[in-house]
């Protein structure tokens, strides 16, 4: 296995500069739409007292849940010393801190009073997950950061397997207390359940994965750089297998609430209900985000690269479904203020909350999103965290030219 030779993108061609552009008018209508809705107040949009978070709180927990998953190439890498996933560990990094800035941009603009966010920063409530996620993330942001430095300066990169280890587990802490945000909130029989935060982790390696995945690979066929088929393979593989996992977690999560028979009412909804949440359950997240993924994978006459970009792109649509129906769903649903009862009243009580985004809403989502793809080229551009080649005979520890001759007959 070759050393492999890091290179800047060169970024001079038209299609580059068209991309910042394209980029940075999405980040300059999210920041219109931020500064509409802080001067005529969230009433402009689709959120009230019933649904308090709205469509930018599921584009920002997707954003930091799938920061989670991103550094899981970097993770496997340094922590299970794995060398095919080694080359690409930097950008792992990188991508897990663009994610989480993207992600906590939209959040922290979502506030209402953004400048408020000072208070939660020096008071702290130590029996609050969200004080506690405060902590989670400015630690990502300070263990990633150092563990990009390890990998990038050479003197210290005998350090950086350890620093890799710290990540690792932080990035498990992390996404268990952005799990545990819904998991603790008793109120709210939809989210009232420990196993979302597991839940959570599993999630963020098939978000992850699916992200970087069309990171890398868009980037090594606009620039011409080669791609070797056992990486493709490896993540193709790896994506399955957690998209699989989350599915798993999915019916775990409903078969245990239809076993208590106070839930029976919230699984109807989302189940069976005759609203939007239900068809985006079956048919976003279950049907795009999970069954066809996985044919996608794991079939043999869709083993091609198109094949994964766009098994990725479905598992993208559906975690924003996830997110959605897991969020905006919860919220929904009747708070049980006395089980067993039917409560009637002028204030929305036993009332079932539906609730349509707003375009200033969807805008400051988008331009999250696209905070996170321009951090990414930014450092493409100006660190070297790209190998110049990902052949095979260049990173793959057991490859062997007659056993890829045979392959290719």
């Amino acid at each position: 296995m070759k050393k492999p030779r890091y290179l800047e993108l060169e970024g001079r061609s038209t299609g580059f500069f068209v991309l910042l552009a394209i980029l940075l008018a999405f980040i300059a209508t999210g920041a219109g739409a931020f500064l509409y809705m802080e001067h005529n107040g969230h009433w402009v949009t689709g959120m009230n007292n019933q649904i308090v978070w709205g469509m930018p709180h599921v584009f920002a927990v997707f954003l930091i849940v799938a920061a989670s998953g991103a550094l899981n190439i970097a993770s496997i890498s340094s922590v299970f010393n794995r060398k095919l996933y080694k080359p690409l560990a930097p950008l792992s990094a990188i991508l897990a801190v663009a994610l989480l800035l993207g992600g906590l941009l939209i959040l922290v603009l979502d506030l209402g009073r953004p400048e408020r966010l000072i208070i939660a920063m020096t008071y702290y409530n130590p029996k609050s997950i969200f004080a506690w996620n405060i902590l989670l993330y400015n630690g990502f942001f300070a263990i990633v950061l150092v563990y990009l430095w390890m990998m990038l300066e050479r003197r210290f990169n005998k350090y950086s397997s350890i620093a890799g280890m710290f990540a690792f587990l932080w990035r498990l802490i992390l996404t268990t207390g952005t799990g545990s945000i819904f998991g603790f909130l008793v109120a709210r029989s939809s989210f009232d359940s420990a196993i979302l935060a597991p839940s959570f982790v599993v999630f963020s390696f098939a978000y992850g994965l699916a992200i970087f995945a069309l990171i890398v690979m868009a980037a090594y066929s606009w620039t011409g750089r080669t791609l070797g088929d056992a990486l493709v393979k490896r993540m193709r593989t790896l994506l399955g297998v957690f998209v699989a996992g989350s599915l798993y977690f999915v019916v775990v999560f409903h078969l245990t609430n239809l076993y208590f028979t106070k839930e029976h009412g919230f699984e109807k909804f989302i189940l069976a209900g005759d609203t939007y949440f239900t068809k985006l359950f079956w048919y976003g997240e279950i049907l795009v985000g999970g069954i066809i993924p996985l044919f996608l994978v794991f079939f043999k006459g869709c083993n091609t690269r198109r094949s994964l970009i766009v098994a990725s792109i479905l598992v993208i649509l559906g975690g924003f479904a996830q997110m959605f129906v897991t969020i905006i769903g919860g919220q929904a649903y009747p708070l049980p203020i006395f089980p067993g009862k039917i409560v009637e009243s002028t204030f929305y009580d036993g009332i079932v909350n539906l609730y349509t985004p707003s375009l200033p809403e969807i805008l400051l989502g988008l331009g999250g999103v696209a905070v996170a793809i321009f951090v990414v080229i930014f450092a493409m551009k100006n660190l070297r965290l790209l190998p110049e080649s990902l052949a095979d005979e260049e990173i793959d520890p057991h490859y062997s030219p007659a056993a890829e001759a045979k392959s290719a007959a």
